[in-house]
């Protein structure tokens, strides 16, 4: 679990997760995280990136959750942090049923 500032995540939260409350959601930083990084307006990302910084983003990515990320999202997170180079990012995480 990363930590992260609630205050720096409170605007986001509804915003981005608005199936639940701003409470609930930020019981799970990750997923405001990953929202704003997959459907973030400009400035959120660029807002969010500058306040919890690289590490962070690259944790969320690569702990990331089957639907968490669309395609392009996450081959421009990839290339963005330094964690794949071009035609090399990895597939997108899939939902395994046991």
């Amino acid at each position: 679990m990363v930590q992260v500032n609630r205050e720096i995540l409170a605007p986001l939260a509804s915003k981005y997760v608005w199936w639940k409350t701003p409470e609930e959601a930020l019981a799970m930083p990750e997923r405001i995280i990953a929202q704003v990084m997959d459907i973030g307006d400009y400035a959120d990302v660029q807002a969010l990136a500058s306040q919890v910084g690289d590490d962070v983003l690259r944790e969320v990515l690569i702990h990331a959750e089957a639907g968490q990320f669309n395609p392009r999202s996450w081959a421009y997170w990839h290339y963005r942090l330094g964690l794949s180079s071009i035609d090399h990012v990895p597939a997108l995480p899939v939902r395994k049923f046991a």
